[in-house]
């Protein structure tokens, strides 16, 4: 495998700071022509961490957004009528393939499962996009890597990977970063001053820790930016914390109370 491309303009990498040795790993499974699945919380990084990775590689990157209705066509591309003629155009995976890029497909549990079958060839050692509808079969380039990321937290009998599918990747767990960590997030991403940064991350703790009240999601660090980017363009810390802490959490008005019960402890009533 060649070095890792570099891009020939000095554009800063998008901001991630690293919890352990998910940089190392993700470039290993890069030069071993590896794919990857990341797992973990809403919020918590995943995305981003692919971005700064792509953009640390040099590699394009083609994001999906996976959803129910998503077909082997969204991925792999369609025929489609332009100025009175029939012409192929080339689905994000197929482009990402040509490219010799990054397809990083975001909560593929949501995909169909027949739409994940059209990803097992390119996750073993044949590494190869069959395209039916034009009879070609691609090979993927060295530089070609694909990335799945799901949340767990969501998973049930019918949101979740076959086995025969999650057996073709390396994984990675993430979970929302520790303390000093997030401090370090909210001064680079949210504009925090160092006082901001630690009551939020205090805050957060707090409601991390509140059990009863069967939140689906935890308070993620993206929600944490959103706060301290509010507050620092001028917002009162209070309001901030409610409309992007609290009421993204919940529709429950006892569970909203609760939220800005916890609140208040940090940035007062």
């Amino acid at each position: 495998m060649n070095a890792p491309h570099r891009a020939a303009a000095a554009a800063p990498l998008p901001f991630y700071q690293p919890l352990a040795d998910e940089c190392e790993v993700f470039e290993a499974a890069w030069r071993q022509q590896l794919p990857l699945l990341i797992k973990g919380p809403t919020g918590c990084g995943k995305t981003r961490f692919v971005a700064h990775m792509a953009a640390r590689l040099g590699l394009p990157l083609f994001t999906v957004s996976c959803h129910d209705d998503l077909s082997a066509a969204d991925l792999v591309g369609r025929h489609l009528i332009a100025a009175g003629d029939t012409q192929w155009c080339d689905g994000p995976l197929t482009r990402a393939v040509r490219a010799g890029g990054i397809c990083y497909l975001d909560e593929v549990v949501e995909a169909r499962k027949d739409t994940t079958v059209v990803l097992h060839p390119l996750t073993d050692d044949r590494r190869i996009l069959p395209i039916e509808r034009t009879g070609e079969q691609l090979a993927a380039p060295p530089g070609f890597m694909l990335v799945v990321s799901y949340n767990p937290g969501y998973q049930h009998v019918l949101k979740t990977l076959k086995p025969s599918t999650r057996q073709r990747f390396v994984a990675l767990a993430f979970d929302f970063p520790p303390p000093a960590v997030e401090l370090t997030v909210l001064r680079e991403e949210g504009g925090a001053d160092e006082a901001l940064a630690r009551r939020l991350v205090a805050l957060a703790t707090q409601l991390r820790r509140l059990g009863g009240y069967h939140l689906d999601e935890a308070v993620s660090t993206r929600l944490l930016v959103y706060a301290a980017k509010l507050i620092a363009s001028g917002m009162a810390a209070r309001t901030a914390c409610r409309v992007a802490l609290v009421e993204p959490l919940s529709d429950e008005p006892d569970t909203l109370a609760a939220l800005m019960a916890v609140v208040d402890t940090q940035f007062g009533a």
